[in-house]
This record gives structure tokens, sequence and C-alpha cells, in this order.
């Protein structure tokens, strides 16, 4: 499906909207060190079965029967990460740098 979100554009759009937030306080005096973050992904395993048979008769005329038969389990997993943001030099993210980073643009199609 085109709708669907990978990790690793989840991730993306997380790291774009850290840097977006520290340009933004960047002048101000209050800043907040990024803590570890939690995402959490829900996917689904689907097993399908099926069965066919079929008779068939000759006599004066011919006469068929097929019986279709289909089972299915469906399963949620889910997949927890627990990511701690740094800075190029491995230092916390702070919200509210003295130096905004470079920010590119944001993509605004993830959570909807």
């Amino acid at each position: 499906m085109a709708d669907e979100i990978g990790v690793g554009e989840a991730v993306q759009a997380l790291r774009d909207e850290l840097l977006a937030a520290a340009a933004a306080g960047a002048d101000s005096g209050v800043r907040f060190e990024v803590g570890p973050i939690e995402l959490e992904f829900a996917f689904t395993l689907t097993k399908e079965v099926s069965a066919k048979v079929g008779v068939s008769r000759i006599l004066s005329a011919v006469v068929s029967a097929d019986v279709n038969g289909k089972a299915a389990k469906e399963d949620v997993h889910r997949v927890k990460f627990v990511l701690t943001p740094r800075d190029a030099a491995g230092n916390p993210l702070l919200i509210s740098n003295e130096r905004p980073p470079e920010v590119g643009p944001l993509d605004s199609s993830f959570g909807r």
C-alpha cells in the first residue's frame, strides 16, 4: 500500500521534528535535554490455507460438484524501539541550541 510508513521513514520524520524544535528554540534561555524516545510499531501477519475438492460422474449427462474452503489466521505483533537522541559530537540533544542546525523541509504526511 502506498499509505504505509516504514520504520526508516518514521525515524527520519522524528529526526526532522527534533531538529526543527531545536532551531525554533535557538533564542530561548531555557533548554531541554531530549531523553529516551520510545517508538512502537504494530504489524499483522496473516496465514491462509485453502482447499478444493471436486467430484465428477459421467452418466447420460455430466454431473460435477466442487467444494471450496478457506481458513485464515491473523496475528498482530508489536515492536518497540527506544532511541536516545545525540548530536553529531555524541552529546545529548538539546532543544534550544545556541547554533541552530541546518533543517531541511519537513514531510507533512507523517502521522496521517
